[in-house]
């Protein structure tokens, strides 16, 4: 009963905030000859947000002592809740009786700090201490959120077992609830020694044994399920991640080990791989599809992995990827099924410099996931880019060094999303650049052949040193 009642508290703890901020703007106009008539509702309006105020306090205090958080925290933001509150009602008796001898300003400005000092407070046991500072510093770092993503690892192997593979794992999908300044369950994750001592429910980590243990357990639960952890209304981890934290605890759930010093299947060195490189093709998460798909079928990438053509995912937190095909120039059929057999997940399929042809892009058409497709350096030809039509999640298309004319490439006119075509040394001439700019106008036509002015400081004088 406790803990329902404390679960009002972030539905009521707007309430105050809102109302007594309300309360104080009133005031403030009220002084002011053609706003007087606001005077009335000053009263009325903090003696609704003091009311709120204590309802607040009274779930917050519940919720504190039914759930995990920081202790110094908590005690800080009930304080501050109960000065807020307290000094709320004392404003409201000083608008309600002028004999009340306490200058009304210095309340009212008490009253927004306080209002100000105890939201931040609850901001930062729900969302983290730096949860105001943190966008400042991707900004200054020239970071934005979609780049607050976990790190490719330059050399997997080399890396650390837990520091670098595992718990960026931990801190994107963990933390939130069981970090510093959240412990539900009484479970700490972002300290080693606290993750192994595990909860109020005992150990989560058994070594050696991950199908044993709990934290593998309440992971693998369907998602609706409530032991299921994350919670469903949380970022999941992907089918790399469960399989390499499984890894992780089979291995010894050791905290000093280098990932090359662990045993590894098949499926784990792909997982590690995918660590190490995560493409670049799509830049930003926001450019991939919305719905999610399975990951692909472990034997299509060993079969492309013995033709040497690259099976790279684009983003740690989904299943799609790119497929390049820089280490495989002769493309034949069986190629292109293969290619074919991941059109759910393929989004980026480089096929640059091969000898791909217009009849085989029948079949990369069927990708209709594709938002990239790299053709520069092939064959195709304008009967070719007819086949593309159907592709209409493509954004970026690569032609460079292709026979195709502006006639060709004006039959890809009807692609929604088409947002940059490079067209150097195509056989598109200078003529065709107006029709083809009005024919895609809002899309970046690329003509390439750009020409770089020298400038005096691109040139170093050496001069012979005088013999003496």
């Amino acid at each position: 009963m406790i803990e329902f009642l404390g679960h009002f508290h972030p539905l009521l703890v707007h309430l105050p905030v809102g109302i007594l901020l309300m309360g104080l703007l009133l005031q403030w106009l009220s002084r002011k000859k053609k706003y007087e008539v606001f005077r009335q509702a000053v009263p009325v309006t903090l003696l609704a947000g003091a009311i709120t105020g204590l309802f607040s306090c009274i779930t917050g205090y519940l919720l504190s002592i039914s759930d995990d958080y920081d202790e110094s925290l908590v005690s800080w933001h009930m304080w501050m809740g109960i000065a807020t509150t307290l000094v709320a009602f004392i404003l409201y008796a000083r608008e309600k009786n002028d004999q009340f001898k306490i200058n009304k300003t210095l309340l009212s400005v008490a009253l927004l700090i306080l209002v100000a000092l105890t939201g931040h407070l609850g901001g930062s046991l729900t969302h983290g201490s730096d949860y105001l500072t943190k966008p400042l510093g991707n900004i200054f770092n020239g970071d934005t959120a979609l780049s607050a993503t976990i790190k490719p690892i330059a050399n997997v192997q080399e890396a650390q077992a837990y520091t670098d593979v595992i718990k960026p794992i931990f801190e994107t999908k963990c933390y939130s609830c069981h970090g510093a300044n959240k412990q539900k369950g009484k479970l700490r994750m972002d300290d080693s020694l606290k993750l192994m001592k595990g909860g109020k429910d005992g150990i989560v980590i058994e070594p050696g044994e991950a199908d044993a243990s709990e934290m593998m357990k309440r992971l693998m639960l369907p998602v609706d399920n409530d032991d299921h952890m994350p919670p469903k209304e949380k970022p999941q981890p992907s089918e790399n991640q469960l399989a390499l934290i499984h890894w992780w605890i089979a291995n010894g759930a050791s905290f000093n080990k280098k990932v090359n010093e662990l045993s590894q299947d098949d499926k784990i060195k792909q997982a590690l791989i995918a660590l190490q490189n995560v493409s670049s093709e799509i830049k930003q998460a926001s450019d991939l599809p919305l719905i999610p798909v399975e990951p692909v079928d472990a034997a299509i990438i060993q079969q492309m992995k013995e033709k040497n053509i690259l099976v790279l995912p684009v983003s740690l937190s989904s299943n799609y990827v790119a497929v390049s095909c820089i280490n495989d120039t002769i493309i034949d059929n069986n190629d292109l099924q293969l290619i074919k057999q991941l059109s759910k997940q393929l989004v980026s399929l480089k096929l640059s410099g091969t000898n791909i042809t217009d009849d085989g892009l029948k079949t990369v058409a069927q990708c209709n996931n594709l938002i990239k497709l790299f053709l520069d350096e092939t064959p195709v030809t304008d009967n070719g880019l007819k086949n593309l039509i159907p592709l209409t999640n493509l954004r970026y298309l690569n032609l460079v060094n292709t026979r195709v004319t502006a006639k060709g490439i004006s039959q890809l006119k009807t692609l929604p999303k088409l947002r940059s075509v490079y067209l150097y040394k195509t056989l598109i001439t200078k003529q065709d650049w107006p029709v083809l700019q009005q024919a895609f106008p809002k899309t970046k036509l690329d003509s390439g052949g750009y020409i770089v002015p020298t400038l005096a400081t691109d040139t170093t004088t050496v001069k012979v040193k005088a013999a003496y």
